[in-house]
């Protein structure tokens, strides 16, 4: 079963980092959200291969907002 990745603050997303199919290791960043002038990663939890990326630059997001799937 795929784990959610979620963003830990609202904020606009500056950059998709992942796409579907990425492999990536425990902290890589998959996407950089923006908020108060400052840019946030938001990593995966665990090593993995992005399976979803829910969330398109510019969008805004808010905190507990599922920005990826991994697997």
């Amino acid at each position: 079963m795929p784990e959610e990745v979620k963003a830990q603050i609202t904020g606009v997303v500056f950059q998709v980092l992942a796409k579907p199919g990425d492999k990536v290791g425990a902290g890589d960043p998959i996407i950089v959200l923006e908020s108060m002038k400052m840019e946030i990663p938001v990593e995966a939890p665990r090593a993995g291969t992005v399976t979803a990326v829910k969330a398109k630059e510019g969008e805004t997001v808010q905190e507990g907002d599922t920005v990826a799937l991994l697997e």
